[in-house]
């Protein structure tokens, strides 16, 4: 046997191996950087060591009001104190932590609650009011309903209402000498995140705590980070978890800035104030920084570092932006993928000195994996390799730690994102020569605005219900603001007459304001022989009509 033979008796113990998780910087981080900032909000400043303590408030208080280990605590916040402390808090009692997107409609919010079967949600006041029509609907449907915790917001207008147990009340309650929960194996359930929902129904996302813990050791190597970063929280903390930098600041003893409400203001006053150097976000915050009012820009003398997802930063945005200050790097994932897998990694030496719309170009390309994943390349329906030829394309294809378990209660499609011993992205793309892959649509005719994923079929269903329409589709048009925005071209019943701005306000009443349609065209709708709308057709005429 060799080798292995003299391997007997070296086993995994409790000193060799500990299971990985993030709630591991945090616990570190408040003994080896205790007196340092952690988390900024408004004037509200607290170091390492009070951080650590609230949060274990936080985990202490939940598991006396009842919640077990495996629990589902959702969380409907914005970007906060709260919401930060939530993302160690809620796990670190042993509960699965739930962020649920903020600007989702009520219908939606309600079937989150049960599919996840929540025992508790930690609610804005702000937001309130979408909760509580969430829980009247499962209690109209006999499901179980969450108890809401009040989160108020007084700095910003939403005192507490007094309806409802209120945070800072459950923190007093709580032991900041608290034993955290760590789990006892690194495949158990860390957080559940939903889908946009791009096939009907949102799907449940599990991520398990080695999937978050490589992702968080794996961005600050991609991000050129040191020690004490100053980050400011402009993804939402809903969505894939912040990009998982929350659960990622305490590695390297860095101060998390909240930005409850993002304007480009806020990201000047952030950056000038507080020193942040770095955030993430969609081309619209590239966009807004760009076209801010000059009272609105403030001076600072350093550069800051910027991730951008879920389009190609436009290559005017990129020639406008960086002089002032910035240095956007694309990078590309899914909520299935914890947020971004893939960097845009920059090879200094052979492009710093190329002509600004050649450096915009290879910017928008989708990029290369991040170190903590095992592969991602682009595959046909074989599971083949694709030429990397820069024309050949097929399906993005991923695999490695920072994929997720699957999707909760759904093992079908769970099966099929699998097959093959990979994710299927659903992306098209193709790779160039040097291995770097480049989207060139999107599986299922999904439209990113402002960093949101659009079901053009769920828009096409409610536009459907209008008794005037006998036939629609949705389809992407290019936006200076949003990146895109849902364009939806429509045929109407004969006799029937109904004005765009009446079919607009009808989908808005039913649909989240992301996902309501900007703009709609009236006309008779291309088909192939078979009655298939060509919804290239309707792409073409988007991007050409002003």
């Amino acid at each position: 046997m060799g080798w292995m033979a003299d391997e007997r008796g070296l086993d995994k113990c409790a000193a060799n191996f500990v299971p990985l998780s993030p709630l591991s910087h945090l616990q570190r981080a408040a003994k080896v950087f205790p007196n340092r900032e952690a988390v900024i909000e408004g004037d509200r400043r607290l170091t390492y060591r009070d951080y650590h303590g609230r949060v274990s408030r936080l985990a202490s208080a939940l598991a006396a009001r009842g919640i077990q280990p495996g629990d589902v605590v959702g969380t409907l916040l914005h970007n906060t104190l709260a919401h930060v402390e939530a993302s160690f808090g809620i796990p670190a009692c042993g509960a699965v932590l739930n962020t649920i997107n903020t600007r989702l409609d009520v219908d939606t919010v309600a079937y989150i609650f049960g599919h996840g079967a929540a025992k508790a949600v930690l609610v804005d006041t702000e937001l309130l009011t979408l909760a509580e029509a969430a829980c009247e609907l499962m209690s109209k449907d006999g499901v179980p309903q969450p108890e809401i915790i009040e989160v108020a917001a007084p700095d910003a207008g939403f005192p507490a209402t007094g309806r409802y147990p209120e945070y800072e009340d459950l923190l007093e309650s709580g032991d900041p000498s608290f034993d955290w929960i760590m789990p006892k194996d690194e495949w158990e359930s860390l957080a559940l995140n939903y889908t946009s929902g791009t096939t009907g129904r949102p799907k449940g996302v599990v991520y398990h705590h080695r999937g978050a813990y490589l992702m968080t050791m794996g961005t600050p190597i991609s991000w050129n980070m040191q020690l004490y970063p100053r980050y400011l929280t402009i993804v939402p903390l809903f969505h894939c978890n912040n990009w998982n930098h929350t659960w990622m600041m305490p590695v390297l003893g860095g101060t998390v800035v909240c930005c409850r409400t993002i304007t480009a203001k806020a990201v000047y006053d952030a950056i000038a104030d507080e020193g942040v150097t770095h955030f993430g976000g969609a081309p619209i915050v590239l966009n807004m920084i760009v076209n801010a009012p000059d009272e609105h820009r403030r001076d600072f003398d350093h550069v800051v570092e910027v991730f951008t997802a879920g389009a190609p930063p436009a290559a005017a945005t990129l020639a406008a932006i960086e002089p002032l200050g910035f240095n956007v790097t694309q990078v590309y994932g899914l909520t299935e993928t914890y947020g971004h897998v893939t960097e845009c990694l920059w090879n200094g030496p052979e492009w710093d000195g190329l002509p600004q719309d050649d450096r915009a170009a290879i910017k928008a390309r989708t990029g290369v994996a991040f170190p903590q994943m095992e592969d991602i390349t682009v595959l046909d329906e074989t599971m083949a390799q694709v030429p990397m030829d820069g024309e050949t394309t097929g399906e993005i294809m991923i695999r490695g730690n920072s994929v997720m378990k699957g999707y909760l209660k759904n093992p079908e499609a769970t099966a099929e994102a699998f097959q093959g011993g990979y994710f299927h992205s659903g992306d098209v793309a193709y790779q160039t020569p040097d291995g770097y892959i480049k989207i060139t649509d999107r599986s299922k005719d999904i439209i990113i605005s402002g960093g949101e994923n659009v079901s053009s079929v769920e828009v096409e269903g409610v536009l459907m219900h209008h008794p005037a329409v006998s036939l629609c589709a949705v389809v992407a048009k290019p936006d200076d603001k949003w990146g895109e925005i849902p364009c939806a071209y429509v045929e109407l019943k004969d006799g029937s007459d109904v004005s765009e701005e009446e079919l607009i306000a009808f989908t808005r009443e039913r649909l989240a304001g992301f996902k309501t349609p900007k703009r709609i065209e009236f006309c008779e709708l291309p088909k192939t022989s078979t009655g298939k709308i060509q919804k290239f057709q309707l792409r073409d005429w988007a991007r050409s009509d002003d």
